[in-house]
């Protein structure tokens, strides 16, 4: 039986509806984001979870028990919010230490849990100062701690990753990966950006305008969208309408074909499907080029090996189609 089981989960604010007929679940110890953009109502199902906003239907069940009646104290879970929430006027000890004297905790108890968890999230050194003096990156790990320290049945991670710059946000992504697995904690974590979804998580919910689209792991969800939606979203495919596609392959299609930039591959001009260079784009260790084809607009995607090796705009080469990266999508 799954840990955390979401059964026909409905909200809305009125009129509006947010999501209806929800149903996913987690396995004890999984890893889970909730992937999609901005207002297709992830944030809100996290809430709904932790008992921070009603449901206007449907079961949360957690370890066989649905909490959904219960109020977010009596639930066991933890949550971790994109703002931090931190009281301003205590130290990180305090902060941490909140939630288990609300749980009427002896002093003793409360001290060694507080210190075993500052240390586990690498703030032990820092116990004694407020809020104010900590980075943002430094901050969101005591929202962390203060989250763990009760040891939750369930973690919740409310874009928590968003507000920090890239450096320090690919740090402590890690850092939440390597704390959920060593703790075997069931982990919800919601987010807009891919590839935090890709890198971190073991099975991805993807969701648009208040319903599921799509779940799988990383693997499936990149190379396999089930609809324009997925592909446009998860990667940065190469949606072509049916006749572009029979154009550049010769084969019939009868719907948009998904073609992702890597799986094309430049060869010498006079080889394969002839080709034009439009641009390029450096995105660090990749060049995104856009060619053209048959009068058709591509990108592709080729590892930055050297400056010797960049094309430029109007460089003449051939382009090599594997059949089995075209995906037909609805």
């Amino acid at each position: 039986m799954s840990w955390l089981n979401v059964t026909r989960l409905s909200k809305s604010y009125g009129p509006t509806m947010i999501f209806q007929d929800i149903d996913f679940s987690a396995s004890e110890g999984e890893f889970v984001t909730l992937l999609g953009p901005s207002g297709c109502g992830k944030s809100t199902l996290l809430r709904c979870i932790a008992g921070l906003t009603p449901v206007d239907g449907g079961q949360i069940f957690l370890h066989g028990q649905d909490i959904a009646p219960l109020t977010p104290q009596n639930r066991a879970v933890g949550m971790v919010f994109q703002s931090y929430a931190l009281f301003p006027n205590m130290t990180v000890e305090r902060n941490v230490a909140f939630g288990l004297k609300m749980q009427k905790l002896p002093a003793s108890a409360i001290s060694q849990r507080v210190a075993e968890v500052l240390e586990l999230v690498e703030m032990n050194d820092y116990a004694q100062r407020y809020p104010h003096q900590l980075s943002g990156g430094q901050c969101q790990r005591v929202a962390l701690a203060r989250s763990l320290v009760t040891r939750p049945r369930l973690l919740l991670l409310d874009e928590p990753l968003s507000a920090l710059d890239a450096r320090i946000r690919r740090h402590l992504r890690d850092r939440i990966r390597s704390i959920q697995k060593e703790l075997n904690l069931t982990t919800l974590f919601v987010t807009h950006d891919q590839e935090e979804a890709l890198v971190l998580s073991d099975r991805i919910v993807l969701m648009d305008q208040g319903r599921i689209v799509q779940t799988g792991n990383a693997e499936a969800l990149y190379t396999q969208p089930v609809n324009l939606f997925a592909a446009g979203f998860i990667g940065h495919y190469n949606l072509l309408t049916a006749e572009q596609a029979a154009r550049l392959t010769g084969q019939t299609f009868h719907r948009q074909v998904a073609l992702r930039p890597e799986s094309v591959v430049f060869c010498p001009s006079g080889q394969g499907i002839p080709a034009e260079i439009l641009g390029h784009s450096l995105l660090g260790n990749v060049i995104r080029y856009r060619v053209k084809a048959k009068e058709v607009e591509l990108w592709v995607d080729v590892l930055n090996r050297s400056v010797e090796s960049l094309h430029p705009a109007g460089f003449q080469v051939g382009l090599l189609l594997e059949p089995g990266t075209l995906r037909e999508v609805a």
